[in-house]
């Protein structure tokens, strides 16, 4: 803004200029310095304009490419949360991620309540019959990984390209020493990364980003190595981020 203003203010000062030199300045030299000051305008004014509209074209095309690779990081989440749900831990790359939703299939349960003699406190009762409820869980079959989350569609075979990039991912244990370690992990993509082309000044603001409708720090990501986290840091406009 404060460029914005600077620029008007020298166009403004050059139309006087312009006015001056019309109104004292012998016929002779006129034309020179009239063309001369138009130029000086002319330039000022595109300069002008450009510093406008160049952060509207960065933002349309950092929203435009951080939703396509928001919707591949949904498609890691959701395939990582699969491979937890069944083989118990995250898949620690994208080759064993991509061959598990191949191959493997969740078990669809039923959970009903039972009622059935409790020996311990018949014995304690002196045989006097006592009964308790307990959770039976049945198996009423199983169900493909792949049609469950994808179902005809193969895109989760490339959920990890993005124009000539790839999400970078890695899983790992959380927990002290001595404890049940809690599985994580991560993947991301440096903004630096996504926005390669663009202008460098406005790239450097957006990884310092700290806003609530914004993407926060330096790379769009999903999951933590750090805390026990799943979701992903963009905002609600870009879609669910949990």
């Amino acid at each position: 803004m404060k460029l914005i203003l600077i620029a008007i203010a020298v166009i403004l000062v050059t139309i006087g200029l312009v006015w001056l030199i019309d109104k004292f300045i012998p016929s002779k030299l006129r034309p020179v310095l009239m063309i001369a000051l138009w130029a000086l305008i002319a330039f000022l004014g595109y300069q002008t304009f450009n510093s406008i509209y160049e952060p509207i074209k960065f933002n349309k095309v950092k929203e435009k490419r951080y939703a396509a690779v928001i919707e591949k990081m949904v498609d890691v989440r959701d395939a990582q949360l699969a491979h937890r749900q069944v083989i118990g831990n995250f898949a620690p790359n994208f080759e064993n991620l991509i061959k598990f939703i191949d191959t493997a299939k969740f078990t669809i349960t039923q959970r009903r309540i039972e009622t059935v003699i409790d020996v311990e406190r018949t014995k304690a009762f002196g045989g006097v019959e006592t009964m308790k409820d307990i959770t039976v869980i049945d198996t009423l079959g199983y169900v493909s990984v792949k049609d469950s989350l994808f179902k005809k569609s193969d895109r989760y075979k490339t959920m990890m390209n993005i124009d000539g990039a790839k999400i970078e991912m890695k899983a790992g244990l959380l927990g002290e020493e001595g404890e049940n370690k809690i599985p994580v992990f991560e993947a991301k993509l440096l903004k630096n990364v996504i926005l390669a082309d663009q202008n460098k000044d406005l790239l450097a603001q957006e990884n310092e980003t700290i806003s609530v409708d914004g993407v926060n720090g330096d790379a769009i990501r999903v999951g933590s190595l750090n805390e026990i986290n799943t979701s992903g840091n963009w905002p609600k406009t870009y879609g669910d981020s949990e």
